[in-house]
């Protein structure tokens, strides 16, 4: 439990949680440690693709040999056996778009931190009902900063993180932070298809770093 609340809070003071995926291994080591860089310290790994498992191993062997304060999660996990398989690979946290009930058995079982995906107020209840902390808001393009403010009374002792569609600019993050959110993830809008095509490792980077002083410029 101390490690899934010291998680919890290295995600709320980074304020934001980069999220990518790539066939290339190359490529995933390479945005890793262009992440790693910008001053990132908590990354989510998206389990999209048929590369994703041998993916991930090289990114925990890349942090276990000279990144180990990286904390690794993977995110779109949808099973109990891809909560198995990624928690024996390393992943340090999981995240899932949806709250599953034997997802949410395994990360018990195992001591390990779960972020379960919430789009209404009945699954955020259910999440905290299993003794989740933090809900991962999907699709946040959809929900927008106004679900939070409305919800947010409901449930004192959640907190929340928004994922899809957030963008890297003092306006959108500000309303996001603004209704009440801990944390941001940041996907397509930080790292596109475009940038990983040309492999533009110092754009992840200088948008990671105006993200991250986006963050603590609201917070401040």
């Amino acid at each position: 439990m101390e490690q899934q609340t010291y998680i919890i809070e290295q995600i709320k003071k980074q304020g934001l949680l980069p999220l990518f995926y790539h066939d290339s291994k190359e490529v995933c080591l390479s945005v890793t440690r262009a992440l790693y860089d910008a001053g990132i310290r908590v990354i989510e790994f998206t389990n999209r693709g048929k590369q994703a498992a041998d993916n991930f191993k090289a990114m925990v062997a890349a942090k276990n040999d000279g990144m180990k304060d990286l904390l690794l999660a993977v995110g779109t996990i949808r099973t109990a056996e891809q909560a198995s398989s990624f928690i024996q690979a390393g992943a340090d946290f999981l995240i899932s778009p949806v709250f599953d009930a034997d997802v949410c058995d395994v990360a018990y079982l195992q001591k390990v931190l779960w972020l379960p995906g919430c789009m209404t107020p009945t699954e955020i209840h259910v999440a905290g009902n299993a003794g989740c902390k933090l809900v991962k808001l999907f699709p946040g393009n959809v929900l927008g900063p106004g679900f939070v403010s409305a919800v947010k009374e409901l449930f004192p002792d959640m907190d929340f993180m928004p994922t899809g569609g957030v963008e890297v600019s003092a306006e959108n993050m500000g309303a996001w932070f603004n209704a009440g959110v801990c944390a941001v993830g940041l996907g397509s809008k930080m790292i596109s298809k475009t940038v990983l095509a040309n492999k533009d490792y110092a754009t992840i980077t200088r948008l990671a770093r105006e993200a991250l002083a986006i963050t603590a410029a609201i917070k401040k």
